[in-house]
């Protein structure tokens, strides 16, 4: 068994792999960065990458346009943060009891969706995926062309975000905006900056980077819409932002290190490796449980994390 486990071959398609699952856990993390520095938590994200891949799958498969999928996830998941926002930032609700219901009601109607759309089928529709792009001259280097240089366009896209996104929160003003409504909202309000139209654009951030992860995984990694086809993916990325401590190029890793557990199961299991199927499974969810005992202890959260603000209590 370890002889088929260390070769090259082996190992290469291991660390490719873990590339590509990374990316439906890092867009919707760098996204709850956005959200998480302004001070809310968004237990939602879920719901949201489920609705994201529905009507992403839905949208491609009508319209032939793999792009349009993506748009239509995108779009999705800004209407559905919207009602995020409304409960968290101007109902000033429980974040975490909204958030909750979110995912429940994001699960329950995307599936509804989805029937409404297709029916019910024997065989479930699928859509032709993203092709991947070969770098040139750099998808050519033995090894480390495969594991890197070889992948479809929004795998290369995400990693983009996390520049993009590390740029946006470090160097802008809209991103200092967004940590001081994390940090000191009343301050923040006192010098003319609207705390609750900072906060809803960044639950609104959040949700497109969810609601694009979703279209991924329904029309550039399954090619099709299921009922468990994020399967927790979007409360592993949650942990990725306290693993990270709210740092996009941080997020990177963590999400590396859970694509890593995702490959490697069942990379083993299509080896036949004597161990229980359900154990293997387990395997990220035990990393993400692990993650968060030992990097929450670490994260420096927000002052205002989770604080529903009013300018009317002091």
């Amino acid at each position: 068994m370890l002889s088929n486990i260390f070769t090259v071959g082996f190992l290469v398609s291991l660390f490719a792999s873990t590339v590509r699952l990374a990316t439906p856990i890092l867009l919707p993390a760098l996204g709850q960065i956005y959200t998480q520095r302004a001070g809310v938590l968004n237990l939602g994200v879920e719901g949201t990458m489920t609705m994201g891949a529905v009507t992403g799958f839905a949208a491609a498969f009508m319209t032939g346009s793999l792009w349009a999928g993506v748009l239509a996830g995108i779009l999705t998941g800004v209407l559905w943060s919207t009602v995020m926002a409304w409960l968290s930032v101007t109902m000033r609700a429980n974040q975490v009891i909204a958030g909750t219901a979110l995912n429940i009601l994001g699960g329950g109607a995307a599936v509804y969706l989805y029937r409404v759309i297709f029916g019910i089928q024997s065989l479930p529709p699928q859509v032709e995926p993203f092709a991947a792009v070969h770098v040139p001259v750099l998808s050519s280097i033995p090894v480390i062309g495969p594991i890197f240089f070889q992948h479809n366009i929004l795998v290369y896209l995400s990693y983009l975000m996390a520049i993009v996104t590390w740029f946006i929160l470090e160097k802008t003003t809209f991103g200092l905006k967004i940590k001081a409504v994390g940090e000191n909202p009343r301050a923040t309000d006192s010098k003319g900056i609207s705390v609750a139209k900072t906060r809803y654009a960044a639950v609104l951030i959040g949700g497109a980077y969810a609601g694009a992860a979703g279209a991924f995984m329904s029309t550039a990694y399954m090619n099709l819409f299921t009922e468990d086809i994020i399967s927790g993916r979007g409360f592993i990325a949650v942990s990725v932002v306290i693993f990270a401590r709210f740092m996009p190029f941080r997020a990177i890793w963590g999400a590396l290190l859970f694509g890593f557990a995702t490959a490697l199961q069942m990379r083993l299991q299509a080896l036949g490796i004597n161990i229980a199927n359900q154990l293997m499974l387990m395997l990220p969810y035990v990393l993400t449980i692990l993650a968060l005992v030992t990097a929450s202890r670490k994260a420096e959260f927000p002052s205002a994390y989770t604080v529903p603000y009013s300018r009317l209590e002091r």
